[in-house]
């Protein structure tokens, strides 16, 4: 079992400091020193797991998922997402997320229930793949932005390299069924994971399982 903190966004998404919303410090560090050889999300990890070999399949049970800060963002950008040409101007929002009792104060009024889960959770790619972007989910999982995947859920992902190396993030605060506007509400999770090995069963392709489905 390990706990995984993540964070989220580029420093052009991060509100100004006079706003008075915590963000993790280690995402000024991220920006500073990591290598960004792809367009694509920050991941932590990755995790190896003793003894997974090709074949083989990780079955990963989410324990819990907490938020690890007071704010998310969503923006709308043209000519993209769901409705590509009804809007015609970037648009960023900062939204407060009230980790007590699990609420976003919407800019417009209202409030909107939480419902924290990764977007990205993934095994590494096979190595004859070569190095991948993590915005395209594929066979190894990736960025699947399934809103379904909460605590309590299971999600089973096929092994392709030595150890497995699980890496997650691409935090979301609430979720429609998909990213209409391109974004959910993004913002930096922490999340308790269970790894179990199986070697009995195998699969192509990822799978799940909720507390209902």
């Amino acid at each position: 079992q390990v706990t995984i903190q993540t964070v989220t966004g580029g420093p052009e998404m991060h509100p100004p400091k006079e706003a008075g919303f915590y963000t993790p410090p280690e995402i000024v560090d991220v920006h500073a020193h990591a290598e960004k050889t792809l367009p694509g999300h920050i991941l932590t990890g990755p995790i190896a797991i003793e003894g997974a070999k090709p074949g083989h399949v990780l079955e990963v049970r989410i324990e819990s998922v907490k938020l690890r800060q007071d704010w998310g963002y969503t923006f709308i950008r043209p000519l993209s997402g769901t409705l590509p040409d009804d809007f015609h101007s970037f648009t960023l929002r900062h939204i407060p997320l009230n980790r007590d009792n699990l609420t976003a104060a919407l800019p417009w009024g209202g409030t909107l229930p939480l419902s924290p889960f990764f977007g990205v959770m993934g095994t590494a790619p096979p190595n004859n793949w070569g190095r991948l972007t993590s915005l395209i989910p594929r066979a190894f999982g990736g960025n699947l932005d399934n809103k379904e995947l909460v605590a309590g859920s299971t999600i089973y992902l096929p092994i392709f390299v030595d150890g497995g190396l699980f890496s997650c993030g691409d935090g979301h605060a609430a979720q429609g069924d998909g990213e209409v506007c391109i974004t959910a509400i993004e913002t930096a999770l922490e999340g308790t994971f269970t790894f179990i090995l199986r070697d009995d069963i195998t699969l192509p392709m990822p799978r799940a399982e909720t507390a209902t489905h």
